[in-house]
């Protein structure tokens, strides 16, 4: 279980960091995937800086598993809180979003079962 927890968390976090780092430099497709749920440059560097630090988490947890599962909590909530946003906005390009919800919500659930 504990290689399916590593394996999980760093395909999580790698995800999560790149579309943190998308967000945080503002790079065009992002901004223009953004504004397309009514999310403002602000804000999205808010998401940005909350998936890197979900990434740093997910990371430290390897070792802190605490600190893993908190991670992957979080990304359960963000990703789910993503989905929420692109229904709102009645934007039909929420796959990404669901994609990672269902990859954070595996990590979560391996994350526990390895306690």
């Amino acid at each position: 279980m504990h290689i399916a927890a590593v394996i999980l968390s760093l395909v999580l976090a790698v995800a999560m960091l790149g579309s943190g780092v998308m967000k945080l430099v503002g790079a065009a497709q992002m901004r223009a995937n953004m504004a397309t749920v009514n999310v403002t440059p602000g804000q999205m560097r808010v998401l940005g800086v909350l998936e890197v630090l979900a990434t740093i988490g997910l990371v430290v947890g390897l070792w802190v598993p605490a600190l893993g599962i908190a991670a992957a909590i979080g990304a359960v909530i963000y990703f789910a809180g993503a989905i929420v946003a692109h229904l709102r906005a009645h934007d039909k390009g929420l796959q990404g979003a669901a994609v990672l919800l269902a990859v954070s919500v595996a990590t979560l659930v391996v994350l526990l079962l390895a306690l």
